[in-house]
């Protein structure tokens, strides 16, 4: 079995508590419970792993809730009962950001020292290779952090949102943020959904508990609110996302990293194999979720009505219907909603500006002036723009050759550089590419608001200093721990419980 699974005699159980607001007391009770309920005592070394994806006045609906967090741990430290060796919060946050600013921006520092819970940041630790044997995995190993590795008792605390790649990000697709940026990227395109059940072979949460009293719909970094007044909490991840989708009337059997998961054996997605208890029924909460807007929307049907085209051909290996769900696509998406946020002229100020992606063969609606940005390694055009004959070639190179071993962090002052030469290449020519897979969010933003005008949000005053503060720190760390020899990846499972041998 795989580390932390249930035992096959226990049953995948889903509890719903109603929870009206962040109260940290409230949160501690109804999770104490349902650790009573599950029979589960938390015991060596347990780590909690949040949604901090993203934290700050602006991005109040990203991540799980501090005071969310902060019921958690409370109710952890009742049940431990003095069998805790540690107990630890873990996170990496979205690229190109330092976790440690994210903790800050999200309220964490002060109540983790007011419980008295050590922070691991991903991004700061050692990275352990776990191996993988499993039939139609994308890799035959993954990188983990250290903390992860090591946990006896590992849980899960997502935030209940929509995703515009995944469709949604409950328990399984938190995982994302169990590596660090270089591992991350690996695989984060159409494959997005098999890269994230292939992590499921890395540990698998005795306890799940998902931030659902405020919820995010149709997006992943800038959500709109939707008040469910819920706790969820569980002991298996695919039962436990086959219950949440179904809360929002999607099924199961159409995520397709649901569906990966389940048929590799990890748990139920069957309402009459999950035993479902708690204070509030299943019908009442789908009630309460009823309209819930998900993700999953084209890029040129999302950007219609604005000063952006898009224009989206398939990924490599797909047909001409195909279409890169895991990448570009939804990465210019997420920037569009943060630019909105920073500048609320965004849209005005924006001029007509082409995106285009994937092997695209079709026209290109161009007006003379208008600028044109080709995105990401496999992206394909041939045509006329501004009379000038445009041969766009693909980059792409299978993923399978890409080496974790070798694969280099982000930093986003290199960004930065790298970006700045582009602009002032776009603003000679008509039409610029952009190389990656996928390009980055921080790349598209610095795009976007040097070419309209609009408010960078790297450089809004109400974050830059303490984002350059973290940034620093998270430098001085990392350059610290090499001077001491200490290693950034650990090969080989050597670590206590990183195995992860196949299931039954």
């Amino acid at each position: 079995m795989l580390r932390g699974m249930p035992h096959p005699d226990t049953r995948a159980k889903v509890i719903i508590r109603h929870v009206p607001s962040y109260d940290p007391q409230r949160i501690r009770t109804v999770v104490r419970e349902a650790l009573e309920e599950l029979h589960l005592r938390p015991h060596g070394r347990t780590l909690v792993k949040p949604n901090v994806v993203a934290a700050g006045p602006l991005f109040e609906h990203a991540h799980t809730r501090v005071e969310f967090t902060e019921g958690l741990l409370l109710a952890l430290q009742d049940r431990g009962e003095g069998n805790l060796e540690e107990l630890a919060v873990g996170e990496r946050c979205g690229i190109t950001v330092p976790t440690r600013y994210a903790y800050e921006a999200a309220g964490y520092d002060p109540m983790l020292e007011r419980v008295g819970v050590k922070r691991y940041c991903f991004d700061e630790v050692p990275q352990v290779e776990i191996p993988l044997t499993h039939e139609g995995r994308l890799r035959d190993f993954l990188f983990t952090p250290e903390p992860v590795a090591k946990a006896d008792f590992f849980v899960n605390a997502p935030k209940f949102k929509a995703h515009p790649w995944t469709t949604v990000t409950f328990s399984m697709k938190n995982y994302i943020g169990i590596q660090d940026d270089r591992h991350r990227l690996i695989d984060h395109d159409h494959a997005l959904n098999k890269k994230v059940a292939d992590l499921q072979y890395i540990v698998q949460p005795q306890f799940i508990a998902i931030d659902a009293i405020i919820a995010g719909e149709g997006r992943m970094l800038t959500p709109i609110p939707k008040e469910l007044r819920l706790v969820i909490m569980g002991n298996n991840q695919v039962a436990f996302d086959s219950v949440c989708s179904r809360i929002i009337g999607l099924d199961p059997h159409d995520i397709e990293h649901i569906q990966l998961a389940h048929e590799r054996g990890f748990g139920p997605m069957e309402m009459s194999e999950i035993a479902l208890s708690g204070d509030v029924t299943f019908e009442e909460a789908k009630e309460r979720a009823k309209g819930f807007r998900c993700g999953l929307i084209r890029v040129e049907k999302y950007f219609e009505g604005t000063n952006i085209n898009a224009y989206s051909g398939p990924p490599p290996g797909h047909d001409e219907k195909g279409y890169c769900w895991g990448g570009c696509p939804g990465v210019l998406e997420e920037v569009i909603e943060i630019l909105r946020l920073y500048d609320t002229e965004c849209d005005k100020k924006m001029p007509k500006i082409h995106m285009v992606f994937g092997d695209y063969k079709g026209p290109l609606d161009i007006r003379h002036g208008e600028k044109v940005v080709f995105i990401g390694d496999c992206v394909k055009w041939d045509g006329q723009i501004d009379g000038e004959l445009v041969q766009i070639t693909s980059k792409y190179k299978d993923r399978s050759g890409i080496d974790p071993h070798d694969v280099k962090a982000n930093d986003i002052y290199v960004k930065m550089a790298a970006m700045t030469a582009k602009i002032m290449e776009a603003k000679k020519r008509p039409f610029i590419r952009l190389d990656g897979c996928p390009i980055s969010i921080a790349e598209i933003v610095l795009l976007l608001s040097e070419l309209g005008g609009i408010q960078n949000p790297y450089f809004d005053k109400r974050q830059i200093v303490g984002f350059n503060r973290s940034y620093l720190t998270w430098r001085a760390v990392l350059a610290w721990k090499r001077m001491r020899g200490e290693p950034y990846q650990i090969h080989g499972a050597t670590t206590r419980g990183a195995a992860a041998p196949e299931l039954p």
